[in-house]
């Protein structure tokens, strides 16, 4: 961690810097510190996604008895699962064992 970080003449030179540069040689992440950006949104983007109407309508069901809007109980579904599977992944935990989302292939069809 010796090198100093050298004055940027632009966003895209700091960019290219980066990408080929470890922070670890320039920074001491020691003295870090955690901060908050409590008015960031986060970027989203729309998407369209075939559904079997039978997997939309319990998923409508199980949002009204939560109260919810179903699509913001879809993204939370989302979330939960992604957080899991990056979790497996990283302690080495075989992908392929997962049932539920076996009995999910069953229940809705081959093409969920």
């Amino acid at each position: 961690m010796s090198e100093r970080i050298p004055k940027f003449g632009s966003e895209e030179e700091e960019r290219s810097f980066w990408a080929v540069t470890d922070s670890a040689d320039r920074i001491d992440w020691r003295k870090g510190r955690k901060v908050s950006f409590p008015k960031l949104k986060p970027s989203v983007k729309t998407i369209s996604l075939r559904l079997p109407e039978m997997m939309l309508e319990e998923i409508k069901i199980l949002a009204n008895r939560m109260d919810v809007p179903y699509q913001s109980l879809m993204k939370i579904f989302l979330a939960e699962r992604v957080e899991k599977e990056m979790r497996r992944r990283e302690s080495g935990v075989d992908p392929g064992g997962d049932s539920a989302l076996h009995d999910a292939k069953g229940k809705y069809g081959r093409k969920t």
